[in-house]
Parts: structure tokens; sequence; C-alpha cells
């Protein structure tokens, strides 16, 4: 069991995606994209395995939560700095997490 400690070490935040593109070096189906998580943490990349569900001029605007405190992980010429979260649906094509309404960018999961 992990314990409230442990959980709260895990930084999650609330940020916007500003600009979505094809990620053609992935290995794997992939988005590079730059989210704005507020004055606090900036904006940050990521890629994410979207493909499926999305394209990318309709992620523009779209609220997301991102684990920020994750280290930075090298993806052929692109560095991740963040992680944005989702699930898997009935056929393994990952759904985006995101918020019942909008929010301040870098709002934290509590």
């Amino acid at each position: 069991m992990l314990t409230w400690e442990e959980f709260e070490r895990v930084d999650m935040r609330v940020g916007t995606i500003v600009e979505a593109r094809e990620f053609p070096q992935a290995r794997r189906p992939a988005y590079q994209l730059l989210i704005d998580l507020g004055p606090e943490i900036g904006r940050k990349k990521s890629s994410a395995q979207i493909t499926h569900h999305y394209q990318p001029a309709e992620l523009i605007g779209r609220q997301v939560l991102c684990v920020v405190n994750f280290p930075p992980k090298q993806i052929g010429p692109f560095r991740s700095e963040v992680l944005v979260t989702g699930a898997a649906d009935a056929a393994g094509h990952i759904v985006l997490a995101t918020v019942a309404g909008p929010l301040p960018n870098g709002s934290r999961l509590v």
C-alpha cells in the first residue's frame, strides 16, 4: 500500500496544451506536446502516445493532468520533461486524463 506521504511526493499539475505536432521519429505513434503549466513551472514538453483518439489541432487548449517531478526522458531527438496522464480504453488506446472544468494552469492535484 502507498502511504499518504508517498502520494504527496507525486507532483501532478493541471496544464493547457499550447502546441501539438506529429512525432515521426518515435518508435510508436506519438505527438510532441508543449504544455503551459503556469508561472511557477512554465511551459514543458511531453511526448504522448495519444494518436488513436486525438488529432494535433483538437488538442490545442485542452487541459490535462501532468506529473511534473519525474526526471526528463530522452525519446529519440526529443526530451520529454513531464508525463501527461491518461488511461487505456478497452482496445489499449490512451484517453487523456483531464479536469471537469477550467482551472488555472499549475493547479496541483490534491
